[in-house]
């Protein structure tokens, strides 16, 4: 007798199979049912453990081509060490995604004003916002924002976020960050004299950043007053050789960082 296999399904509508993927600590997927993305922390009997970029966490089951990888189904399996890892942090706290390759640039930018403003953010942020796809440019000053923002034209695809220095309401700065911030554009900015402010004095051994009367060039007047040589620039380097991680910084510059990446990622409002 002829023997028939006990699945009637038609080949061409049977399911093509997706590769098996151990949930490594670090591995980045997606849950496409909720759209949630986050790295894999942890991998038990049947679930996965996601964080995202903000820390939050998620339990799925592991499901047959329950997630995405990369934009392709995959199904998640145990991996064969499954003890709990914890994967690394980028400087800012962000999960460290290894061997991560980086995202083709967005349409949107992150303007930074200053240099030493730009490096800082650079070294901090710079991992996450490669993953991001984020650039980051310089902005010289913020007489020139009119013009970038008009030459950008920010839209829903391509949202434009700028950091400034010292933005105090009333000033000329202000004003100008005013009339150029829309729903597609949003202008920060920071509250110290100078971005050497945000970092910590403790980060640098120093009892606190001292008070430089008005009239004088503050960063001059900040290593004369900590009896530092009066080289600005060397000054500069040896305190972003000090900045480790986001703990080295002031949390005011931390949280108007992370609502620009938010901004321009689209998480925020």
């Amino acid at each position: 007798m002829r023997q028939y296999s006990p699945d009637l399904t038609p080949p061409w509508k049977k399911p093509k199979p997706v590769p098996e993927v151990p949930a490594e600590p670090g591995l980045v997927v997606e849950e496409p049912g909720t759209g949630f993305c986050g790295a894999v922390i942890r991998c038990e009997a049947g679930t996965v453990t996601l964080e995202d970029r903000f820390g939050k966490h998620r339990v799925f089951p592991l499901e047959p081509r329950g997630f995405l990888l990369e934009g392709k189904v995959v199904t998640l399996v145990r991996p064969s060490s499954s003890a709990p890892v914890r994967p690394t942090r980028t400087a800012s706290g962000s999960l460290a995604v290894p061997n991560a390759r980086a995202r083709v640039a967005r349409a949107g930018r992150i303007y930074v004003e200053g240099r030493h403003d730009a490096e800082l953010v650079e070294r901090v942020w710079g991992d996450d916002l490669r993953i991001e796809g984020v650039v980051v440019e310089y902005l010289e000053g913020v007489d020139d924002l009119p013009s970038i923002v008009a030459d950008f034209a920010p839209g829903p695809d391509a949202r434009l976020g700028v950091l400034v220095d010292h933005l105090v309401p009333g000033t000329k700065e202000w004003r100008i960050a005013e009339s150029v911030t829309s729903e597609h554009a949003l202008v920060v900015g920071h509250p110290y004299i100078d971005i050497w402010e945000a970092v910590k004095p403790s980060s640098l051994g120093i009892e606190a950043w001292p008070r430089i009367p008005h009239g004088q060039d503050w960063k001059t007047g900040v290593c004369r007053a900590l009896g530092w040589p009066e080289n600005t620039g060397a000054a500069w380097q040896g305190i972003l050789s000090r900045v480790r991680s986001y703990k080295d910084l002031e949390p005011e510059l931390l949280g108007r960082v992370e609502e620009l990446i938010d901004f321009v990622t689209g998480g925020g409002a």
